[in-house]
């Protein structure tokens, strides 16, 4: 089992930058593949970002994609989210997730055992 929280999220400018940290806790961490996923009022929770629980492999969601960028160090048990050029439509709570299935890195939401609280990111235009 692992315990997440977030952080690091906030208001900002269209075209700015926020990173979001997720700190995990327990030494299984790098059993776990991680994701991030993101929900806006009145929408689905949507898939962002995914990494490998090496760090070798990550997956993006084509609306993010060259914009926001996730790196993991296990040592610090320690997942991140850079998003730059931020846009209105980024706003949302982002939440992270870890998977401990550890097959093919997933963007189903489904697979994701282990859920932090989120944090709000408000961009604004």
């Amino acid at each position: 089992q692992v315990q997440l929280v977030e952080s690091g999220g906030g208001l900002v400018q269209t075209g700015g930058s926020l990173r979001l940290s997720c700190a995990g806790s327990g030494r299984s961490f790098r059993n776990y593949h991680l994701g991030w996923f993101r929900q806006s009022p009145g929408k689905e929770r949507e898939f962002v970002a995914g990494i490998s629980w090496s760090g070798f492999s990550n997956i993006y969601a084509d609306s993010v994609k060259g914009r926001f960028t996730i790196s993991r160090d296990n040592a610090k048990t320690t997942v991140y989210l850079q998003m730059n050029s931020l846009k209105p439509e980024d706003t949302a709570v982002y939440y992270c997730a870890a998977n401990s299935r550890l097959g093919v890195l997933s963007r189903a939401k489904s697979e994701y055992d282990y859920w932090g609280q989120g944090t709000q990111v408000t961009v604004s235009s």
